[in-house]
Protein backbone atom coordinates (compact mmCIF):
# COMPACT_ATOMS: atom_id res chain seq x y z
CA UNK A 1 0.00 0.00 0.00
CA UNK A 2 1.42 3.35 -1.02
CA UNK A 3 2.56 6.15 1.26
CA UNK A 4 -0.04 8.34 -0.48
CA UNK A 5 -2.89 6.09 0.67
CA UNK A 6 -1.52 5.92 4.22
CA UNK A 7 -1.21 9.72 4.32
CA UNK A 8 -4.73 10.11 2.94
CA UNK A 9 -6.22 7.95 5.67
CA UNK A 10 -4.12 9.67 8.31
CA UNK A 11 -5.44 13.07 7.25
CA UNK A 12 -9.04 11.86 7.09
CA UNK A 13 -8.94 9.80 10.31
CA UNK A 14 -10.60 12.38 12.63
CA UNK A 15 -13.70 12.31 10.44
CA UNK A 16 -13.63 8.59 9.76
CA UNK A 17 -13.28 6.99 13.17
CA UNK A 18 -16.84 7.40 14.46
CA UNK A 19 -18.29 6.77 11.00
CA UNK A 20 -16.38 3.53 10.52
CA UNK A 21 -17.06 2.23 13.99
CA UNK A 22 -20.82 2.84 13.63
CA UNK A 23 -21.21 0.52 10.62
CA UNK A 24 -23.24 -2.62 11.38
CA UNK A 25 -20.85 -5.55 11.15
CA UNK A 26 -23.70 -8.03 10.73
CA UNK A 27 -25.15 -6.07 7.81
CA UNK A 28 -21.79 -5.63 6.14
CA UNK A 29 -20.78 -9.29 6.43
CA UNK A 30 -24.19 -10.60 5.32
CA UNK A 31 -22.93 -11.73 1.87
CA UNK A 32 -20.36 -14.07 3.45
CA UNK A 33 -21.43 -14.58 7.07
CA UNK A 34 -22.18 -18.28 6.59
CA UNK A 35 -18.58 -18.88 5.50
CA UNK A 36 -16.98 -17.39 8.63
CA UNK A 37 -15.47 -19.94 11.05
CA UNK A 38 -17.86 -21.19 13.72
CA UNK A 39 -15.28 -22.73 16.07
CA UNK A 40 -12.74 -20.49 17.83
CA UNK A 41 -10.12 -19.68 15.20
CA UNK A 42 -7.02 -17.62 14.56
CA UNK A 43 -7.91 -14.68 12.30
CA UNK A 44 -5.88 -11.94 10.63
CA UNK A 45 -7.82 -8.75 9.91
CA UNK A 46 -5.70 -6.89 7.34
CA UNK A 47 -6.47 -3.17 7.26
CA UNK A 48 -8.37 -3.42 10.53
CA UNK A 49 -9.13 0.30 10.74
CA UNK A 50 -10.81 1.12 14.05
CA UNK A 51 -11.01 -2.53 15.07
CA UNK A 52 -14.76 -2.72 14.56
CA UNK A 53 -14.63 -6.11 12.84
CA UNK A 54 -11.81 -7.42 15.01
CA UNK A 55 -13.81 -6.66 18.15
CA UNK A 56 -16.87 -8.44 16.75
CA UNK A 57 -14.83 -11.50 15.85
CA UNK A 58 -13.10 -11.51 19.24
CA UNK A 59 -16.52 -11.37 20.92
CA UNK A 60 -17.35 -14.63 19.11
CA UNK A 61 -14.33 -16.32 20.70
CA UNK A 62 -11.77 -15.88 17.94
CA UNK A 63 -8.17 -14.74 18.40
CA UNK A 64 -7.62 -11.77 16.09
CA UNK A 65 -4.44 -10.17 14.79
CA UNK A 66 -5.53 -6.67 13.74
CA UNK A 67 -3.11 -5.30 11.14
CA UNK A 68 -3.40 -1.53 10.57
CA UNK A 69 -0.70 0.72 9.07
CA UNK A 70 -2.43 4.04 9.82
CA UNK A 71 -1.34 5.07 13.31
CA UNK A 72 -4.39 7.24 14.03
CA UNK A 73 -6.80 4.42 13.20
CA UNK A 74 -4.76 1.82 15.04
CA UNK A 75 -4.54 3.96 18.16
CA UNK A 76 -8.28 4.69 18.02
CA UNK A 77 -8.97 0.97 17.72
CA UNK A 78 -6.83 0.15 20.73
CA UNK A 79 -8.78 2.72 22.73
CA UNK A 80 -12.25 1.82 21.46
CA UNK A 81 -11.79 -1.95 21.59
CA UNK A 82 -9.37 -2.93 24.38
CA UNK A 83 -10.21 -6.62 23.99
CA UNK A 84 -7.51 -9.09 25.12
CA UNK A 85 -8.50 -11.27 22.16
CA UNK A 86 -7.09 -8.66 19.75
CA UNK A 87 -3.37 -8.23 19.03
CA UNK A 88 -2.61 -5.00 17.15
CA UNK A 89 0.17 -4.92 14.55
CA UNK A 90 1.61 -2.11 12.44
CA UNK A 91 2.19 -3.49 8.95
CA UNK A 92 1.01 -3.03 5.37
CA UNK A 93 0.41 -4.89 2.15
CA UNK A 94 1.81 -6.33 0.03
CA UNK A 95 4.65 -7.69 2.19
CA UNK A 96 3.08 -7.68 5.70
CA UNK A 97 6.60 -7.87 7.11
CA UNK A 98 5.42 -7.78 10.73
CA UNK A 99 3.67 -11.13 10.23
CA UNK A 100 6.93 -12.95 9.45
CA UNK A 101 6.76 -16.27 11.25
CA UNK A 102 2.99 -16.58 10.89
CA UNK A 103 3.12 -18.62 7.67
CA UNK A 104 0.20 -21.07 7.42
CA UNK A 105 -0.90 -19.92 10.84
CA UNK A 106 -4.32 -18.35 10.24
CA UNK A 107 -7.66 -20.09 9.81
CA UNK A 108 -9.07 -16.92 8.22
CA UNK A 109 -7.50 -13.87 6.65
CA UNK A 110 -9.82 -11.00 5.76
CA UNK A 111 -9.38 -7.73 3.89
CA UNK A 112 -12.41 -5.46 4.09
CA UNK A 113 -12.21 -2.27 2.00
CA UNK A 114 -8.49 -2.64 1.31
CA UNK A 115 -7.90 -4.40 -2.01
CA UNK A 116 -8.89 -1.40 -4.14
CA UNK A 117 -5.88 0.56 -2.87
CA UNK A 118 -3.41 -1.86 -4.49
CA UNK A 119 -2.52 -1.86 -8.16
CA UNK A 120 -2.41 -5.14 -10.08
CA UNK A 121 1.30 -5.66 -9.47
CA UNK A 122 0.84 -5.16 -5.74
CA UNK A 123 -2.18 -7.48 -5.79
CA UNK A 124 -0.09 -10.21 -7.40
CA UNK A 125 2.50 -9.89 -4.64
CA UNK A 126 -0.14 -9.59 -1.93
CA UNK A 127 -2.12 -12.67 -2.95
CA UNK A 128 1.06 -14.77 -2.77
CA UNK A 129 1.79 -13.42 0.70
CA UNK A 130 -1.78 -13.92 1.89
CA UNK A 131 -1.83 -17.50 0.64
CA UNK A 132 1.32 -18.18 2.67
CA UNK A 133 -0.42 -16.98 5.82
CA UNK A 134 -3.48 -19.22 5.52
CA UNK A 135 -3.54 -22.69 7.04
CA UNK A 136 -4.59 -25.59 4.80
CA UNK A 137 -8.39 -25.55 4.72
CA UNK A 138 -8.39 -21.94 5.91
CA UNK A 139 -10.12 -19.12 4.08
CA UNK A 140 -9.52 -15.68 2.62
CA UNK A 141 -12.36 -13.15 2.54
CA UNK A 142 -11.96 -9.87 0.72
CA UNK A 143 -14.29 -7.11 -0.40
CA UNK A 144 -13.46 -5.43 -3.70
CA UNK A 145 -14.65 -1.84 -4.08
CA UNK A 146 -15.99 -0.48 -7.37
CA UNK A 147 -16.64 3.20 -7.94
CA UNK A 148 -14.98 6.57 -7.37
CA UNK A 149 -12.17 7.13 -4.91
CA UNK A 150 -12.46 9.25 -1.80
CA UNK A 151 -10.29 12.40 -1.75
CA UNK A 152 -6.66 11.62 -0.99
CA UNK A 153 -7.21 7.85 -1.06
CA UNK A 154 -6.62 6.66 -4.64
CA UNK A 155 -8.06 3.37 -5.85
CA UNK A 156 -7.10 1.07 -8.72
CA UNK A 157 -9.95 -0.49 -10.68
CA UNK A 158 -8.45 -3.67 -12.11
CA UNK A 159 -10.80 -6.64 -12.55
CA UNK A 160 -12.24 -9.19 -10.18
CA UNK A 161 -11.11 -11.89 -12.61
CA UNK A 162 -7.47 -10.84 -12.15
CA UNK A 163 -7.77 -11.45 -8.41
CA UNK A 164 -9.55 -14.79 -8.91
CA UNK A 165 -6.86 -15.94 -11.33
CA UNK A 166 -4.09 -14.82 -8.97
CA UNK A 167 -5.71 -16.68 -6.10
CA UNK A 168 -6.04 -19.86 -8.16
CA UNK A 169 -2.33 -19.66 -9.04
CA UNK A 170 -1.60 -19.70 -5.29
CA UNK A 171 -3.72 -22.70 -4.29
CA UNK A 172 -6.76 -20.64 -3.29
CA UNK A 173 -10.06 -22.04 -4.56
CA UNK A 174 -12.99 -19.68 -5.10
CA UNK A 175 -15.95 -20.51 -2.86
CA UNK A 176 -18.09 -17.45 -3.43
CA UNK A 177 -18.38 -14.34 -5.57
CA UNK A 178 -21.23 -12.03 -4.61
CA UNK A 179 -22.15 -8.45 -5.51
CA UNK A 180 -23.39 -6.12 -2.78
CA UNK A 181 -24.40 -2.50 -2.38
CA UNK A 182 -22.41 -0.31 -0.02
CA UNK A 183 -23.84 -0.27 3.51
CA UNK A 184 -22.93 3.43 3.79
CA UNK A 185 -25.54 5.77 2.32
CA UNK A 186 -22.94 8.35 1.32
CA UNK A 187 -21.06 5.74 -0.70
CA UNK A 188 -24.21 4.35 -2.31
CA UNK A 189 -25.09 7.86 -3.43
CA UNK A 190 -21.62 8.18 -4.99
CA UNK A 191 -22.07 4.96 -6.95
CA UNK A 192 -19.87 2.73 -4.80
CA UNK A 193 -20.63 -0.99 -4.77
CA UNK A 194 -18.70 -4.13 -3.85
CA UNK A 195 -17.81 -7.64 -4.89
CA UNK A 196 -17.23 -10.08 -2.04
CA UNK A 197 -14.85 -12.97 -2.70
CA UNK A 198 -14.20 -16.00 -0.50
CA UNK A 199 -11.38 -18.46 -1.19
CA UNK A 200 -10.26 -21.63 0.54
CA UNK A 201 -6.64 -22.76 0.82
CA UNK A 202 -6.15 -26.17 -0.74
Amino acid sequence: MSDEVIAGYSAAAPGLIARYDAISVEEMFAPVADLLPSAPSRIADIGAGTGRDAAWLASLGHSVTAVEPVAALREAGQTLHPDPGICWVDSRLPDLAALAGDEAGFDLVQLIGVWQHLDDGQRDSAIRRLADLIAPGGRLILSYRHGPASPGRPVHAGTVEHTIDGAAANALTLLRRRAADSVQAVNRAAGVHWTWLVFERV
